[in-house]
């Protein structure tokens, strides 16, 4: 009663005050909702962690993972991201670079007259030969950084003189260096100045490839100095030798995980990489060294007989001296060669067996044994290795991205072709194949790339007369000639040079595999059509760009997006 007798004295049910009592309600319960919609969503800002870079939470991996599409340049079924793919340029930490000011406020003058002898071969460890070079070299190449010079080497003939450099292409959107040597032939007048008179080829200057022993570092500003290596360097030598057991004493004092078994094999290298960096994970949360098998099987995805491949060596396709660097590792081989042998010793070797995927890293933290070997059965996906990276480990074990880079073989070809091509020139990813003939899933991809649709579309992307690089999976490159009067085409096929039987590719690959030759198989190739097609000025993509179909066909274009 002493409620509503209050109620009505204050007048709050007469009818003229009912709409702003109404409105005052609304406006309160409208500030209530705001209120609590910023208290969530600094609730969810605060404790997000995102996810794997392989873009896939573990409830969609396996229908990802398990793809049979054909290779192309997709990014996500054919050539994989791995750890250099992850760095962003802007947390580099890249110092400034070497310009033309630099070189000529070290410069000293050139040529002296009152003890000119023309006839005397060029010095190539004077100070004035190298600043002339090191010159030379900036006002030639306009479209990379330079951000380190090596010192001279004597070349062969006379006044040639070999110089190395390292570099970043000025619009590089990866984070690697790259390492160029080249040689320079140096022209002395009558009155001893000096000139360059020409430049040779990409790694023509071989006597400055390799640094000599003690030989102090070359020109660099003091601020740019950068030998951590913790960025890949394309150019240099590779040294990916299998790491040896260094004693009996040494293996039995180690800890050590191996994965055994399992459906993994002969899958998508997309598939291979979320499998083996969960077993590096896990090795590295146990702290243990992971066993690996350096043997794998290319899948029919990339081979040429249609059929998958054994025997195919990881070091091929990713860089095991950074990996071994980095990380932990032993080769399966030279493990159980050395295991065998301490057993027939009577030597005490513990090991430890896991036959469920189930059973958690968390779980095996405390294992005393000198070996923990998961061994996964025959039913799939249940004997992936990836599955054992699932529910409560994920949050634990963190794939270890950063220790996987590309193959540096195949990124030296990917610098060759770009370096011949000045790193001055736009790309194209024309994607046709069996997507073209299949005009349900794609009604328009034909006709989008036909060469008069290509030269409409492109004439507004690239300026008409630059270098053009193409990436395609069209098998006749003939198809293509109309875009030859408005553009300077390129393509892969067109630097067989670089993997054929005289190319250093050849030569390192067959010795890796025992001196058997080595093919440049599918995968690589779309791995260096992808790398070059990624390192153009300008990159244009078939889907978005090209055409309006989706990239995997009617009614997919938002599935990736949901």
């Amino acid at each position: 009663m002493f409620g509503r007798s209050a109620l009505h004295r204050a007048g709050g049910f007469r009818p003229e005050n009912l709409g702003q009592n109404a409105l005052n309600l609304i406006g309160n319960i409208g500030f209530s909702l705001f209120v609590v919609g910023v208290l969530v969503f600094t609730i969810i800002a605060a404790t997000y962690e995102p996810e794997d870079p392989l873009f896939h939470p573990s409830d969609k991996i396996t229908t990802f993972l398990t793809s049979t599409s054909n290779a192309t340049l997709r990014s996500d079924e054919s050539v994989v991201k791995t750890g250099e793919d992850f760095m962003a340029v802007n947390q580099t930490a890249f110092a400034a670079f070497i310009n033309i000011t630099d070189v000529e406020a070290t410069a000293t003058e050139e040529g002296n007259e009152l003890d000119c002898d023309a006839s005397v071969p060029v010095d190539c460890k004077d100070s004035d030969v190298f600043h002339l070079m090191m010159k030379a070299t900036i006002e030639r190449f306009k479209d990379i950084h330079f951000y380190k010079f090596g010192k001279p080497a004597v070349g062969e003939g006379a006044n040639s003189c070999d110089m190395a450099w390292r570099y970043r292409p000025k619009d590089g959107k990866s984070a690697a260096f790259y390492k160029d040597y080249r040689r320079f032939v140096i022209h002395k007048s009558d009155n001893c100045t000096l000139s360059v008179a020409t430049i040779g080829e990409y790694h023509s200057g071989l006597n400055a490839r390799k640094r000599k022993r003690n030989q102090k570092a070359g020109f660099e500003k003091t601020d740019a100095k950068r030998d951590d290596f913790s960025l890949p360097l394309v150019g240099e030598a590779v040294n990916d030798s299998l790491p040896t057991v260094e004693s009996d004493k040494a293996f039995t004092s180690g800890k050590y995980l191996v994965y055994v078994g399992g459906g993994d094999r002969c899958k998508s290298m997309n598939h291979f990489l979320w499998s083996f960096l969960c077993a590096l994970g896990e090795a590295q949360y146990l702290n243990r060294t992971l066993v690996m098998d350096l043997t794998l099987c290319l899948s029919s995805v990339y081979t040429s007989s249609g059929q998958s491949e054994e025997g195919k060596d990881f070091r091929f396709y990713f860089d095991f001296e950074h990996l071994k660097e980095a990380a932990s590792v032993l080769d399966e081989a030279q493990f159980w060669a050395e295991w065998g042998k301490l057993h027939n010793k009577k030597t005490r070797l513990g090991l430890h067996l896991v036959e469920d995927f189930r059973v958690t890293p968390m779980k095996l933290s405390d294992v005393k044994d000198t070996l923990i070997m998961r061994k996964f059965g025959s039913v799939e996906p249940d004997n992936y290795w990836y599955r054992v990276c699932e529910g409560d480990a994920e949050s634990v074990v963190k794939r270890p991205w950063h220790l996987l880079w590309k193959s540096r073989r195949l990124m030296e070809i990917v610098s060759a072709i770009a370096s011949r091509l000045n790193w001055d020139y736009d790309a194209v990813h024309i994607e046709r194949g069996e997507k073209a003939r299949n005009t349900e899933l794609w009604p328009n991809l034909e006709k989008d790339t036909s060469p008069s649709a290509l030269l409409s579309t492109l004439q507004d992307k690239v300026e008409e007369g630059r270098n053009l690089y193409i990436a395609t999976n069209e098998a006749e490159l003939s198809f293509f000639n109309p875009l030859k009067d408005k553009y300077a085409t390129h393509f892969l096929d067109e630097y067989k040079d670089l993997w054929d039987e005289s190319s250093e590719w050849y030569s390192e690959t067959t010795k890796l595999n025992g001196g058997n030759p080595v093919e440049f198989d599918g995968y690589m190739r779309a791995s260096v059509d992808t790398e070059v097609f990624l390192r153009g000025k300008k990159q244009i993509e078939t889907f978005n760009e090209l055409t309006n179909d989706c990239k995997d066909g009617v009614g997919t274009c938002n599935v990736a997006a949901t």
